[in-house]
């Protein structure tokens, strides 16, 4: 039986597990609504053209708000690491609704040109800097704030809130449908989501206000906080920097392929209708959801080492024939089916990736490991995924995509194969147990 104590301690824990995740989820919520209404605004900020040309001109303002991620990464993560896992997660938030706020209210292509996709552009710099530092922050913050033994779990909500974020970008887009016809979300719809997202960002604002700072920061010694979050300090660690390349590469390139791609695919590919590809999505969604914690869970169990080898190579071996087979179907119940093959082999590296990345390092700059060689990846292999998917299907080539995530993945099963069992060599539980400094 618990005590009174450990009680609060549950509270208190689950509390500020809480606040940090559904920041994240509003985060990933505005990153992801650009994805998820493309298909219906690609129009309004670029010259007229086929619908493949307009999304490979939008994919592409989306891979290059991921260039911004490293930039975010190297500058909330270092901010995290000398002022505190609280205020980087306040200023992220800040600087993602602002970024909403300027794509919901900005004119279309027709009435000022060229401007439209510039500021676009920007605004998608801005969030890519925001959701940058928003993912090494968090993953740090859930990670020291759960208690031991079941950080599997408590780390997991990322995930979750990052999918979530997704998904209630998939709801309000289901709801739009239903409520406006087609021509009005082409027209002034779609800037909705947007202004949702914003608004969301600031009651966000308030509630990170009001979090716990984690005791692994606050138990940090003046010494160390004063050589915190740098460069120089993060390069005494190579082998758990090339860790994290390497654990991320397969990983972003498949769940951005099964989450933001896919959606795509089933729509210009197969041919299924728009609002049936996002119920397909908004489901299989959900259905990922829930398996993250279930995964976090067995990681606390098992190790986290299994479930990443049980991606690399289910990933490796049926990308290929899943996308094969999902490329000829026309079912959209098929569809699903694959779909969700696809996001169960990838929960054995989303479940548990933030944990693994904050496992590696100290305190002292642990925001800035998990977050910056991770924006660095993601940059260069999970924002460009959605791009060379759309530009091999323009150029006629389209499986040779399928057989470009079955490479990436298989270099990451090789990194997953040569590792240590991260909860094994735990920076987090080995500073805990010598009351740090």
């Amino acid at each position: 039986m618990t005590t009174s104590t450990e009680r609060r301690e549950i509270r208190r824990i689950t509390s500020n597990i809480f606040k940090g995740s559904v920041g994240n989820l509003i985060e990933w919520y505005d990153w992801y609504v650009y994805s998820a209404f493309a298909v219906y605004f690609s129009a309004e900020f670029f010259p007229k053209g086929d619908m493949t040309t307009q999304l490979l001109n939008t994919a592409a303002v989306f891979a290059v708000g991921f260039l911004m991620r490293p930039i975010g990464s190297l500058l909330l993560g270092s901010y995290a690491d000398r002022h505190g896992r609280r205020a980087a997660l306040t200023l992220s938030i800040t600087v993602m609704a602002a970024g909403s706020l300027v794509i919901a209210f900005t004119p279309g292509y027709s009435t000022i040109g060229v401007l439209a996709p510039l500021i676009l552009v920007l605004a998608r710099l801005l969030q890519g800097l925001s959701l940058g530092g928003e993912y090494g922050t968090s993953a740090t913050y859930l990670s020291e704030m759960a208690s031991s033994g079941r950080r599997g779990f408590y780390s997991s909500f990322q995930y979750v809130t990052l999918v979530a974020g997704q998904l209630v970008a998939l709801g309000v887009q289901i709801i739009l449908q239903q409520i406006l016809s087609e021509a009005d979300m082409k027209s002034w719809g779609w800037r909705i989501p947007f202004v949702i997202g914003a608004l969301g960002a600031l009651a966000v604002l308030w509630l990170r206000r009001t979090m716990d700072e984690s005791e692994q920061f606050q138990k940090m010694g003046s010494k160390s906080r004063k050589n915190a979050g740098t460069i120089r300090a993060l390069m005494k660690h190579p082998k758990a920097v090339l860790t994290v390349v390497g654990l991320t590469l397969g990983g972003t390139v498949a769940f951005y392929t099964y989450t933001t791609y896919l959606q795509k695919f089933m729509v210009n590919t197969e041919g299924l209708p728009k609002e049936v590809v996002s119920w397909i999505n908004f489901v299989a969604l959900l259905v990922f959801v829930v398996l993250q914690p279930l995964a976090g869970l067995l990681s606390d169990r098992i190790g986290r080492r299994p479930l990443l080898i049980g991606f690399g190579l289910l990933g490796t071996l049926l990308t290929v024939p899943l996308f094969l087979i999902l490329e000829r179907t026309r079912s959209p119940f098929a569809a699903f089916l694959l779909m969700m093959a696809g996001l169960i082999i990838v929960t054995g590296y989303t479940s548990i990736n933030a944990i693994v990345k904050a496992e590696l390092f100290p305190t002292e700059i642990r925001a800035l490991g998990v977050g910056f060689p991770y924006g660095v990846t993601v940059a260069v292999f999970g924002g460009t995924a959605e791009y060379i998917a759309l530009w091999c299907k323009s150029s006629g080539i389209e499986p040779l995509f399928y057989y470009y995530v079955a490479a990436c993945i298989a270099v990451s099963l090789i990194v997953y194969w040569r590792m240590e069992e991260s909860s094994k060599i735990s920076r987090i539980e080995s500073e805990q147990d010598t009351k740090l400094r």
